[in-house]
């Protein structure tokens, strides 16, 4: 059945081992790891680093191994979010470099999952995206592709303010442009990380892309939000996004979770559903940060089964 889990972004400060240790206080069955470089972030939930891929040596591997026995909770997938396609070439292309160590550090792990973005110029259309799109990406999936591990490429648009404005740092933001993905990369192994959050704020609907895309999903993130709607009619949908939404814990915005895990089931799909935590309500403390992550455990234990 669906494997209920958690993103580590959210625990900064705390180890590999500790976070591990912590989900299965909760009773989570897995965590999806994030794997940033090491160095100083440059928005909220990046530059987390819970795993170095660039030390796994064979005593790295051994460790996180054991923490995953003695806890008992998987790795969902390994996550790392930059922008492979930002107009600043040498960002660009560090994020590929560290990308492509990440993919290569997840059969080492015994894994076959990496999510991440597929990033954007965001002062580009989406047409003037593509070549260089394009050409980024279709070495990133034949490594992929040779490892044989699925990327999962999140569905948020990275539009919220504006640093972000007009185009947004993540051009996977809908049923047209995937399809377009698919169908030009070509690769069996690209494929979403599916978030219902972004599809409520864009006004669009959140169950039919499980029903369409089921088979190119290979992680999904459970992450509420709550559009404001006396904000929408004050500031207009041209506005920035985070002036009229509200990233919530599940249960706390208009995500229906039942609808949302009975179309996933339904549909066939077996996978990781990690919580994001994105609600600046509970992000006062660290205490605060557990106690978001006991409460959506405790919600959405409602609608899935622990795996046997």
């Amino acid at each position: 059945m669906i494997q209920l889990g958690f993103a580590s972004a959210i625990l900064p400060e705390m180890s590999f081992q500790a976070v591990f240790e912590l989900a299965a206080e909760i009773g989570y069955e897995c965590v999806e790891v994030m794997c940033w470089p090491v160095s100083k972030a440059d928005r909220r939930y990046a530059g987390i680093t819970h795993i170095d891929v660039t030390r796994l040596d064979t005593k790295l591997i051994s460790d996180i191994s054991n923490t995953v026995q003695t806890t008992g909770v998987q790795i969902s997938a390994l996550g790392y979010y930059p922008n492979c396609l930002s107009p600043d070439l040498e960002e660009a292309a560090r994020s590929v470099e560290h990308l492509i160590k990440v993919i290569e550090a997840a059969p080492r792990l015994g894994l076959s999952r990496v999510n991440t973005f597929i990033g954007r110029d965001y002062t580009r259309s989406v047409d003037d995206n593509w070549p260089r799109l394009l050409e980024t990406w279709r070495p990133i999936m034949a490594i992929a592709d040779t490892l044989n591990i699925r990327i999962g490429i999140e569905n948020c648009p990275m539009l919220f303010t504006g640093d972000e404005w007009p185009g947004g740092k993540n051009i996977a933001t809908s049923p047209k442009i995937w399809r377009r993905l698919f169908d030009d990369i070509g690769s069996p192994n690209l494929g979403l990380n599916y978030d219902p959050s972004h599809m409520i704020w864009q006004q669009m609907d959140y169950l039919q892309p499980i029903r369409q895309f089921v088979d190119r999903i290979s992680h999904a993130h459970a992450k509420d939000v709550r559009l404001d709607r006396h904000k929408l009619d004050d500031v207009g949908i041209l506005a920035h996004p985070s002036e009229y939404h509200t990233p919530k814990l599940p249960g706390l915005g208009d995500v229906n979770w039942g609808q949302f895990f009975s179309t996933l089931l339904d549909s066939g799909y077996r996978g990781p559903v990690c919580v994001e935590v994105e609600d600046r309500a509970y992000e006062g403390s660290l205490e605060d940060r557990k106690a978001s992550l006991r409460q959506s455990y405790r919600y959405l234990r409602n609608f899935c089964q622990p795996s046997e």
